[in-house]
C-alpha cells in the first residue's frame, strides 16, 4: 500500500511541476529530484523562487490555502465527492480560484494538476440519436470541348494545384520563422547606475539602467539570490528594451536583463558586453537584420519562442542558435560556458 501511495504522490507532483514550469517558462528537468517528496508547498515554493516573479506564497494566503487543499486531496475515490463539492462551491460565482476575471493563477494551475488524474472523462456521443443523411446522386455535366483541349485544361489544373500545395507549407514555415526570429527583440547595451532590493520581494532587485536615453530605464530582475546591489552598480549589462512594461510585485519594470545560468540554476549572472561597446547600441546577429518590434506582443509569446535558442557556447560567447551577440566592440560573453540565457 505504501508503494501505491508513493506512486500516486510522485505522479501528482510530476503533473504540478510540468504545468507550473510551463507557465513560468522554466525547465521541469531542474526539479526532477523534488518530485518524489510529498510536500507540495515546498515543491511549489522552490519552483516559484526560481522564476523571475519570485516566491509569492508567503504573502498570498489564498494561494497557500489552495495548496493545502491540493495537498490533502484524498487518494480514496470514495472521499473525492466532498472535496469536489468544496471546489465547485468556490467556483460557483467566479471562473478562477484566486483573483478576478478569467486569468488562472498559480493556485489554479496547482489544484488542477493535483486533481487532473481523478476526474472522469465521459464520452457523451453515444447518448444522442444519430441522424443518417443520404446524399443525392447526380451526374456531372459533360464538357463540350475536344479531347485535346480537355487534356490541356486538366494538365494546367493539376499544375496549379501542385503549386498551391507547395506554397501553403512554405507560407506556414515563413510565418513560424518570423515569430522565432531574434530580430524581433531590441537588445541594447546598458549600464546599471543604481540597484536596490525590491521593497516586497526578497528574490527581486530593482535597477536603474542607462541605455543612452535622457531618462534612466527601471528594470526588476530576479537576481537577489545571485548578486548584491553593490555588485550590480556601475556594471555593464545586455537587456531587452521592447518588452511590454508591467509591474512585478507592484514595482514597474521596463525591460529584461539577459542572464546566463548553469543547468541546475545555482549560478546566474548578467551577460557582459565589451568595455568598448557604446552605451545604448543595439546588439546585432549576422543574417538577422530585420526591424525589431516596437513592443513585443505577449499574446504571440514571441519571447517564449526565442529564448530557448539563446545560449552560450563552450567559450562563453552569448549566441542565438550559435550566432554571436555582436556589438561594435565585439561579442557579448559570460563566464558560464554552455549556459542557457533568459
Amino acid at each position: 500500500m505504501a508503494i501505491t501511495s508513493q506512486s500516486i504522490v510522485s505522479s501528482r507532483n510530476q503533473l504540478i511541476v510540468s504545468a507550473l514550469c510551463k507557465r513560468l517558462n522554466l525547465n521541469p528537468k531542474n526539479f526532477h529530484d523534488d518530485v518524489l517528496q510529498g510536500d507540495i508547498k515546498s515543491l511549489c515554493t522552490k519552483i516559484l523562487m526560481s522564476s523571475q516573479s519570485g516566491n509569492t506564497l508567503e504573502s498570498n494566503g489564498e494561494v497557500t490555502k489552495w495548496i493545502a487543499f491540493a495537498e490533502k486531496f484524498p487518494e480514496n475515490s470514495e472521499a473525492h465527492l466532498s472535496a469536489y463539492n468544496e471546489l465547485n462551491g468556490c467556483l460557483a460565482s467566479k471562473s478562477v480560484l484566486v483573483g478576478e476575471g478569467l486569468t488562472p493563477s498559480e493556485a489554479d494551475i496547482i489544484v488542477f494538476s493535483a486533481i487532473y488524474s481523478y476526474v472522469n472523462k465521459d464520452d457523451f456521443g453515444e447518448r444522442f440519436e444519430q441522424i443518417l443523411v443520404e446524399k443525392d446522386k447526380f451526374e456531372p455535366p459533360e464538357k463540350v470541348t475536344g479531347d485535346s483541349q480537355a487534356k490541356t485544361e486538366k494538365k494546367k489544373l493539376d499544375s496549379q494545384t501542385t503549386i498551391e500545395k507547395k506554397k501553403l507549407p512554405e507560407k506556414a514555415a515563413d510565418e513560424k520563422d518570423k515569430d522565432t526570429s531574434v530580430s524581433l527583440l531590441k537588445i541594447q547595451v546598458g549600464l546599471i547606475r543604481k540597484a536596490w532590493k525590491h521593497p516586497s520581494a526578497d528574490s527581486l532587485l530593482v535597477e536603474e539602467i542607462d541605455t543612452g536615453d535622457a531618462k534612466l530605464r527601471q528594470v526588476v530582475s530576479g537576481l537577489a539570490k545571485y548578486c548584491s546591489p553593490d555588485e550590480l552598480t556601475n556594471r555593464r549589462v545586455v537587456l531587452i528594451t521592447n518588452v511590454k512594461p508591467g509591474k512585478l510585485r507592484d514595482v514597474m519594470s521596463e525591460g529584461l536583463v539577459l542572464c546566463a545560468s548553469n543547468e541546475d540554476h545555482t549560478i546566474v549572472e548578467p551577460l557582459t558586453p565589451p568595455e568598448s561597446a557604446k552605451i545604448g547600441e543595439c546588439v546585432s546577429f549576422s543574417g538577422h537584420e530585420g526591424k525589431p518590434e516596437d513592443v513585443l506582443n505577449p499574446k504571440k509569446k514571441q519571447l517564449e519562442k526565442i529564448t530557448p535558442h539563446l545560449f552560450t557556447d563552450d567559450k562563453g560567447v552569448a549566441t542565438f542558435k550559435g550566432i554571436p551577440f555582436m556589438t561594435s566592440g565585439g561579442p557579448c560573453t559570460s563566464s558560464i560556458p554552455k549556459a542557457s540565457i533568459k
